[in-house]
């Protein structure tokens, strides 16, 4: 009988681990990911400016997205450059980005929008 219990114990210790190991392999990979991540946001922040003019500009006219365009662009620019900022100091914790789209070049012509970023 503890030699059943005692094999029972190892198969369920190896099942616990399993997973585990798994993702010990993924773990490089999104950290990795995530300094790539913050540091091209950290640097191409800056292009939220005019990013934004072009996309207020097209949506509400010209005159609206030179002034209000450029106000929420730079919004947009801190926001995207401190989100950076923040995945470098901790990309040793594989979170999914708080920007969407994850890179500025990803969809030029879609809005930038801020979420609350989630383990991967």
């Amino acid at each position: 009988m503890k030699k059943i219990l005692h094999a029972l114990l190892v198969i369920f210790t190896m099942f616990l681990a399993v997973p585990n190991l798994v993702y010990a392999n993924q773990y490089p990979d999104k950290v990795v990911e995530k300094l790539g991540n913050g540091l091209a946001n950290t640097v191409t922040g800056v292009a939220e400016i005019p990013k934004t003019m072009i996309i207020v500009g097209n949506r509400d006219g010209v005159i609206h997205g030179m002034t209000v365009g450029f106000i929420t662009g730079i919004a947009y620019a801190v926001g995207r450059s401190l989100s950076g900022a923040f995945d470098i100091a901790t990309f040793f914790i594989p979170t999914t980005p708080f920007v969407k789209p994850r890179f500025i070049w990803d969809d030029f012509n879609r809005e930038t929008s801020f979420v609350e970023a989630q383990m991967r």
